[in-house]
Formats: structure tokens, sequence, C-alpha cells
């Protein structure tokens, strides 16, 4: 089973007072999804597909075709493609937590204990910035 997919989105620009600028259709989904910005209507877009593959995984369904749907855009709109890696988005998803031994400087680890810091929390957070995730 390949995945890798890719499906098209349209961006629409709505601007309006809840901060998400940006309304997303997913043709072959018939789906859609909002952004506060392209960057951010792009990752929803993602979201959204990656939810729906799961959906119908789990029903046994097949999945639409890249592009079976066929719609209308504006002018004002943007197509675009949205791909996804289902078994990356399935293991974020699940956030299955692992644990992990490591060495750290002890004074840098007494600071953190007196700070209350959550060391693995802290860790988390600095791989998901140095990965992009």
């Amino acid at each position: 089973m390949e995945n890798k997919f890719v499906y098209p989105a349209i961006l629409s620009y709505e601007k309006d007072d809840s901060g998400y600028d940006y309304f997303v259709s997913i043709p072959d989904f018939e789906g859609f999804t909002q952004g506060k910005d392209v960057s951010d209507a792009i990752a929803m877009a993602r979201d959204y597909i990656g939810n729906m593959l799961m959906e119908y995984e789990k029903e046994g369904k097949a999945f639409p075709q890249s592009n079976s749907t066929k719609y209308d855009v504006s002018e004002n709109d943007i197509e675009t493609l949205v791909d996804i890696d289902l078994i990356r988005f399935k293991a974020q998803t699940r956030n299955v937590v692992v644990k992990k031994t490591l060495s750290i400087p002890k004074y840098l680890n007494e600071l953190g204990n007196e700070a209350g810091i959550n060391f693995s929390q802290t860790l988390t957070e600095a791989l998901r910035e140095k990965l992009g995730v």
C-alpha cells in the first residue's frame, strides 16, 4: 500500500473577524477547513486529508483518486497541491510516548530541578522545533 499521497486544495481569501482568512476546499473529499494564513491553511488541509485517509482506512473504504473531482476556481483563489505521508501522520497522531535514557551536565540537572522544569516536555519541544514538526 502506498503511503504518500497528493490531493488538490483550493484556498479562498475571505477576510473576516474570526482571524481565519483562508477558506480551504478539498474537492476529492468534499471537505472544507480554514487557516489563518496560506501556510496555516495548507497545514490544516494536510491535517484534514490525513484524518480522512485514516477514517477511510478504518472503514475499509478505497481512498479517493487524486484530482478525481472537478471544481471551479475563481480568479482570486489559489489552487495548490497538498502532500501527506500517511505513516508519518499516523505516528504524529498516535503520540505514543517512549522512554529515553540520556545524559546532561549535572549543573543543568540541578538548575532544572530547582526551576521546576519538566525535562521530558522541554526535550519534546526542542525536538519538535529542531525537526520542524
